[in-house]
């Protein structure tokens, strides 16, 4: 399933999985449909800013690394949470 952020100054779409990803690291709970409201942007903005700097610092699992290098490179989570 795919999930759209909308916002005033456009829209974003990502897959189900990856914005529940996101949606976590900002310290909601993942439920779509959902709201950040204006007054919790900075504090979303600043839990996901420290959650894709922990994952960034943070080795691959080998299955994982295993998996980019047979199939190519993967979109990291620090490109999607951009």
């Amino acid at each position: 399933m795919l999930v759209r952020f909308h916002s005033k100054a456009g829209s974003v779409t990502m897959f189900e999985d990856v914005a529940k990803t996101l949606l976590r690291l900002m310290g909601k709970s993942g439920d779509v449909p959902g709201a950040v409201l204006a007054k919790d942007v900075p504090e979303a903005l600043r839990r996901l800013q420290d959650g894709v700097t922990a994952h960034q610092a943070a080795p691959a699992p080998r299955s994982q690394a295993a998996e980019e290098d047979r199939d190519g490179e993967k979109v990291s989570l620090p490109t999607r949470a951009f």
